[in-house]
């Protein structure tokens, strides 16, 4: 947090270049870092690659807020959202590698679909509820130049992880 690239809204990546030596070693670059950092998402700014570009990956479906859906490693080129019928919003706590031993409450909608470009270069979309709609939009946001810090409403739940954990974790 704080290096202005993470303030600007990412350039549509050229399709043309999907499945490109450059490409293929950004998707690989993007998912080491995602893996050395213990992410379950990383979008190209957080990297300094002003592209609208995303991966995210979940193995653990078990987490603090009960089983998540898992997502085998996909890649997101020129994603967008659409909220769909159910208005409600729900909060989850958010952490993010661009801002470090930090936590959140956001609301976010709970029922999205998510148009994209996969890595083979094919149109795609999927659907999404809960925690997992909670990811898209937080990675999402990056493309746009957006923090989960900028959505908080209650800066009174903004905390340090340590203090997350003893007195936000339990409820």
């Amino acid at each position: 947090m704080g290096h202005p690239n993470l303030r600007v809204p990412a350039e549509p990546y050229p399709v043309e270049h999907i499945g490109s030596d450059k490409f293929n070693t950004l998707i690989e670059d993007m998912r080491e870092t995602l893996h050395a950092y213990g992410g379950i998402g990383l979008a190209a700014p957080q990297i300094d690659v002003g592209y609208r570009l995303c991966v995210i990956e979940i193995e653990n479906t078990e987490t603090r807020y009960g089983t998540i859906e898992r997502v085998p490693f996909e890649v997101f080129v020129n994603p967008t959202i659409t909220q769909l019928d159910d208005p409600e919003e729900q909060g989850y706590w958010e952490g993010c590698l661009s801002v470090p031993g930090m936590m959140g409450y956001v609301e976010r909608p709970q029922h999205i679909r998510v148009d994209y470009t996969t890595r083979e270069g094919q149109p795609a979309s999927r659907e999404a509820h809960g925690f997992l709609a909670t990811v898209f939009q937080h990675e999402f946001d990056h493309l746009d130049g957006v923090l989960y810090v900028d959505r908080l409403k209650d800066p009174s739940l903004f905390a340090f992880e340590d203090e997350y954990v003893q007195f936000h974790a339990g409820g």
